[in-house]
């Protein structure tokens, strides 16, 4: 475990191929992942950010046994992953859960998607990414500049702990925000159905059902 210095953001705490022993979180956790690329078949998952929403990132790199690492022998991050107790607030977590699923092995679920709530909620504009939505519902200003560096790193820069951390620090406060607009605007029971599908849909994407997607009518 490395603690990095804490950032502008929050405490920034690196493990090594697993979360400790004995580190838990109620009710409901941030979650995101950074990987290889964006197809979980041969993409590698590289490293899982959580957070508790009580401003420390807890960030898990797993590493390959090529480097000294576990794999994906982490049985304690599969634990929180996994719990049905506990609920994971994602953005864009159609592709969070799918990597999740197929490299861990586990169903990620009960899942919520700030992403999904801003799309039914904020029509009047076509900004639902993270740093959008931060901007302008919470005033924060998110850096996207390590978005496209090196994850599979062995050692990981300061940088991009920072941008890593920040992806999931203010996932909390941003889904109090989208649950509130679900309510006002009486679509949170249809966000719920649409985040209880999610696991499904992940697994529809890893079977090759992303494209042609089979709720697509086609000639």
């Amino acid at each position: 475990m490395t603690s990095a210095p804490t950032s502008s953001e929050g405490a920034i705490t690196l493990h090594r191929d697993d979360l400790p022993d004995g580190l838990t979180f109620n009710g409901s956790v941030a979650v995101d992942t950074e990987t290889m690329g964006l197809n979980p078949h041969r993409d590698r998952l590289c490293l899982v950010q959580l957070s508790a929403g009580d401003g420390t990132a807890h960030l898990v790199q797993l590493r390959p046994v090529s480097l000294g690492g576990r794999g994906y022998d982490c049985p304690n991050l599969k634990s929180v992953l996994a719990d049905p107790g506990l609920t994971k607030i994602m953005h864009f977590a159609r592709f969070d859960v799918a990597i999740l699923q197929h490299a861990l092995g586990i169903t990620v679920q009960p899942v919520v998607c700030t992403k999904i709530a801003a799309r039914l909620v904020r029509t009047f504009t076509d900004r639902h990414g993270l740093a959008a939505l931060c901007r302008d519902l919470l005033g924060v200003e998110l850096s996207k500049q390590q978005q496209t560096s090196d994850w599979g790193a062995e050692n990981l820069k300061p940088e991009q702990l920072a941008y890593a951390a920040s992806d999931v620090l203010y996932l909390h406060a941003l889904w109090a925000k989208m649950d509130s607009l679900l309510e006002r605007e009486d679509r949170r029971a249809l966000a719920q159905a649409c985040f209880d599908f999610l696991p499904a849909r992940a697994r529809l994407d890893l079977m090759g059902y992303e494209d042609p997607d089979i709720f697509a009518h086609r000639a």
